[in-house]
C-alpha cells in the first residue's frame, strides 16, 4: 500500500493495526532481552501495553517524528473512540491511540526501516 492510501485508512483502523505491531514489538523486545517464562513475558508486557506507559513513551520521543508521521499521531489521538479503558485516564488513551495509529500508518504503507527506528526509541529502556 502507498504512503498515500495509509494516510487514507480511518484512525482507529490504523491504532487497531498499530495495537498488534506494537504488541509484537514488545513481546520481542523482552524475549530478546531473555526473559523465558511465559508469566514473566506476559507480566512484563503488560506494563509496556498499558495507555499511560505507551503516552509517556510517545510523549518522550514526539519531537523526533517527520511532519506527516506527527500528522498522523494527531489524527489518532484526536479520533473518537466509544470505548475506553476503565485503568486509563482520557489524555492518557488518546496518546496511545495516536501511538498505535502512527505504527499502523507505518506498517501498511511499508516503512519498515522507519518503524523499526520508532520501535527501538520507544522500547529503548527494554534493551
Amino acid at each position: 500500500m502507498s504512503e498515500q492510501e495509509a494516510f487514507a485508512v480511518a484512525p482507529l483502523a490504523l491504532a487497531y493495526l498499530g495495537d498488534a505491531v506494537w504488541e509484537l514489538a514488545v513481546r520481542e523486545a523482552l524475549i530478546l532481552k531473555g526473559e523465558r517464562q511465559p508469566n514473566q513475558l506476559h507480566h512484563q508486557a503488560l506494563d509496556y501495553v498499558k495507555a499511560v506507559n505507551q503516552a509517556e513513551r510517545i510523549r518522550r520521543m514526539s519531537e523526533r517524528l517527520t511532519e506527516r508521521e506527527m500528522s498522523v499521531f494527531k489524527r489518532g489521538r484526536n479520533a473518537k473512540s466509544h470505548s475506553m479503558p476503565k485503568s486509563a485516564r482520557m489524555a492518557d488513551y488518546r496518546h496511545s491511540t495516536g501511538l498505535e495509529a502512527l505504527l499502523g500508518y507505518l506498517y501498511l504503507a511499508g516503512d519498515q526501516v522507519r518503524m523499526k527506528e520508532i520501535l527501538h526509541l520507544l522500547l529503548a529502556e527494554v534493551e
